[in-house]
């Protein structure tokens, strides 16, 4: 499914190819209706400017079955992979080891910075067991379960003027792909602004 943001520019800005993954047991039985998936593709297409093409995947808890999920999206050509559900310390709870295990290197400070987020509601994120990998080209993120939380942990934290009292991971992830030889990311400011240092930012698209 590809979505193109309402942007006058869009034509200018680089498109990118997005895995978007739902681990649940019972959404993924039809016991109830997933809102991962729609809660991340909510999200993405409000904060990117770049035309998407998302590429959805709603499966249960099973660690080889995630791993198999996050490799078939990699080598599909998605630039960033976001997972939602599975990172807690129950039984079921296996998408860090499925993630890790499909990993060529560790990024342990998306899984920080989620889990300082996180603290600022609830005690019990430090129950939180997220990760971030690079698989080849590719930023694989785990994201918690909840749609508030997938929001606040992507877009930060602001107090009531709207200034940014704690910032989200999207902030940090245009400059990652930059680095893994991604596409060119380009956030809207008013959702979530994205960082790089002077030397890797590109001329803005004229309006």
């Amino acid at each position: 499914m590809t979505t193109t943001p309402d942007t006058s520019t869009s034509a200018a800005h680089d498109p990118v190819r997005i895995g978007i993954v739902s681990v649940s047991d019972r959404a993924s039985s039809g016991v109830y209706v997933d809102q991962g998936l729609p809660a991340l593709q909510d999200w993405l297409t409000r904060a990117l400017r770049n035309p998407i093409d998302f590429e959805a995947r709603l499966i249960p808890d099973e660690q080889a079955l995630i791993s198999a999920t996050l490799i078939e999206l990699v080598d599909a050509g998605c630039a960033l992979v976001l997972t939602t559900g599975g990172t807690g310390p129950a039984k079921r709870d296996v998408t860090p080891e499925a993630t890790l295990a499909v990993a060529d290197k560790d990024m342990p400070g998306f899984g920080e910075q989620m889990r300082q987020i996180s603290l600022k509601f609830v005690p019990t994120a430090i129950l939180s067991r997220q990760v971030a990998v690079i698989r080849g080209q590719t930023l694989i993120i785990n994201l918690p379960g909840q749609p508030k939380s997938i929001r606040e942990t992507l877009e930060g934290l602001r107090d009531a003027e709207g200034a940014s009292v704690l910032p989200g991971i999207f902030a940090a992830v245009p400059y990652c792909v930059d680095l893994i030889g991604g596409p060119y990311l380009e956030t809207v400011d008013a959702v979530c602004k994205a960082f790089r240092p002077k030397s890797a930012q590109r001329p803005a698209a004229a309006a």
